[in-house]
């Protein structure tokens, strides 16, 4: 079992490397090589030292000693200059690979259903896709080529070694092994410790998300003793898993002085005896202890390259586990929606979310919406208003039952633009749908690129008209920059009316054939609200609508009204027809005027 563990790390490891490092594989070989040629020259640096003793034991020439020095000195000056390309190569290496896997984390992370992102709070994925690809920087540009090429070095030294004197190189090597052998078990033990650091490390960033998006309803609601309670409890959670992690760390740290002083204690007994033997003259004494400090540094390297490795094996493992988290909704093989309005068939659907099989959200949805109809759709909290519209945009899919969009209803002969919107891709599908909600994301960018969601396609003439039909373009002449001005995270300095109209911009621009409008309002105040009704009217016109509201006034435009409740459709029809029918539940609430029993 241990062996099929091992193997899979590896695979992990390999195939991460592969992945990331084949698009730089010109980068890497030449790092490769300036690795390779670096362990070169330390190797050979030591040959020249001996040589320039052995000859001024012997009293051999000024003129060879002077050759001598002077090659060891341009040999030590080519060996920094070799160090500092390799440190620049890796340190590029390194940023590319990791900002490559950062960004297919991402986008995996977006491509992902929405059940997951309901499972995982975004400070979660962000020490994930940010925390966790930060480690393994190291691994990418130098770990894994250093590693090795310390291991080469290490290999060489004891080589070098065994030729100079057989019994030292084999005594040596044996105390080598006995460290590479007690670091390997202390590194089984100390992977998962890392792992479990980083998990903890995750769960606290999730939870100062949660703390600092809710800051105002915790000061609110006087629960600052409860949060820094959780806080003590992560932060407690944490220093448990440093401390296991760091009392094995503890044990490698101190291993190499132990490995070092069995090596010097053999060299010393040895190479005395050999010496006054006769066997070995100064110079070589002096390459064998040479030699073990050329492969002291290898070796204090290597102990931190396992911590590093021991730490990239840990977030390796969080980034698998991500990346094999898959979607459940796929796209289709593709369709071609018409242009125009789009017609909109619920046939018999029915959804129950995942991890709650036992409640139906809805339940028996069936009903036609021609193209270029705006449907009225109202409902308590909770009866599936926005359920309905996450259909659609196919967050979800039905449980049973289809949803349908083209250019007619499905009942309409002969026509063949009516499609299973499982058969569209997601792309295609979400071109043809344009939605205003209650909360607007506005980005860190300009005010052209958060109206046009980064398009860089869209004209300003484009953009500058549809300022104008929604009525931004007193507010636009205002700012410094124009389009150009930058916008705040979160739409900081913008009042709710104008980051609302700026979002109804953005339907204009997408120009869909389906508007959900998600009680897209009911932030504005009457005199903002009264501004947006042209610019509403113009966006329904030649489109099909769906207006999800809580307030009967908001409805007023529609063709035709559904009301929902616990899932189910209570009433549907023409809105003149129930506005006009004492027996309706629209006719009974328009009378009382009671908007508060839709909430």
């Amino acid at each position: 079992m241990t062996d099929k563990k091992e193997q899979l790390s590896i695979k992990k490891y390999w195939h991460l490397l592969v992945d990331y490092l084949r698009p730089q594989k010109l980068r890497v070989s030449i790092l490769a090589t300036l690795l390779l040629v670096g362990i070169g020259l330390q190797l050979i640096n030591p040959q020249i030292v001996r040589f320039f003793l052995d000859q001024a034991e012997t009293q051999s020439g000024l003129e060879r000693l002077m050759g001598a020095a002077a090659l060891f000195m341009s040999i030590a000056l080519l060996h920094q200059i070799v160090q500092i390309a390799v440190t620049y190569l890796g340190e590029n290496v390194a940023w590319v690979a990791s900002n490559m896997l950062r960004t297919d984390l991402a986008l995996h992370c977006l491509k992902l259903d929405m059940s997951f992102h309901k499972r995982y709070k975004p400070g979660e994925l962000i020490e994930r896709v940010d925390g966790d690809v930060n480690q393994l920087a190291n691994f990418f540009s130098e770990l894994v080529l250093r590693l090795g090429g310390n291991l080469l070095l290490v290999a060489g030294v004891l080589i070098i070694l065994g030729f100079q004197e057989w019994r030292i190189g084999l005594l040596t090597t044996l105390v080598a092994g006995i460290g590479v052998i007690a670091l390997d078990r202390l590194n089984r033990l100390t992977i998962p410790r890392w792992q479990a650091l980083r998990e903890a490390d995750a769960r606290l960033f999730g939870f100062l998300e949660e703390w600092l998006n809710g800051t105002e309803e915790i000061r609110t609601n006087a629960a600052e003793s409860y949060i820094l309670l959780r806080l003590y409890q992560a932060l407690r959670l944490r220093w448990k898993k440093i401390l296991a992690a760091m009392r094995i760390q503890v044990l490698v740290a101190d291993l190499p002085h132990g490995v070092f002083a069995l090596a010097y204690v053999v060299a010393h007994i040895l190479g005395n005896t050999l010496f006054r033997e006769g066997q070995m003259t100064i110079g070589q004494v002096y390459l064998i202890f040479y030699y073990l400090e050329v492969m002291k540094e290898p070796l204090w390297e290597i102990l931190r390259q396992v911590e590093d490795l021991q730490r990239a094996a840990a977030s390796i493992n969080r980034i698998s586990e991500l990346r094999q988290v898959q979607p459940t909704i796929r796209d289709g093989p593709g369709v071609n929606f018409p242009l125009g309005p789009l017609g909109v068939a619920f046939e018999d659907v029915i959804f129950q979310y995942e991890d709650d099989l036992e409640t139906k959200v809805l339940h028996d949805i069936s009903f036609h919406l021609k193209p270029g109809t705006v449907l009225g759709l109202l409902g308590h909290t909770g009866s599936g208003k926005s359920t309905l519209s996450k259909l659609l945009f196919r967050f979800h899919d039905p449980t049973s039952g289809v949803i349908r969009l083209g250019g007619s209803s499905p009942a309409d002969d002969g026509r063949t633009d009516f499609f299973d919107i499982r058969q569209a891709t997601q792309s295609q599908l979400r071109q043809c749908i344009g939605m205003v909600t209650q909360d607007v994301q506005l980005f860190q960018a300009t005010v052209r690129q958060n109206l046009t969601l980064f398009n860089e396609q869209i004209s300003d003439e484009r953009i500058l008209e549809v300022v104008r039909q929604v009525g931004l373009q007193e507010w636009l002449s205002s700012q410094p920059k124009g389009l150009d001005t930058f916008v705040e995270a979160g739409g900081k300095g913008l009042s709710a009316g104008e980051a609302q109209l700026l979002a109804f911009a953005r339907v204009f621009l997408a120009d869909p054939g389906l508007v959900i409008l998600d009680e897209a309002s009911s932030r504005l105040d009457p005199v903002t609200e009264q501004r947006i009704e042209s610019a509403v009217a113009k966006l329904l016109e030649n489109r099909t609508g769906i207006i999800i509201a809580h307030r009967l006034g908001t409805v007023q435009k529609a063709d035709e009204i559904m009301i929902l409740n616990d899932g189910q459709i209570i009433e549907h029809g023409q809105r003149e027809q129930l506005a006009g029918n004492p027996e309706s539940l629209f006719y009974r609430l328009l009378q009382t005027g009671l908007e508060e029993v839709m909430v």
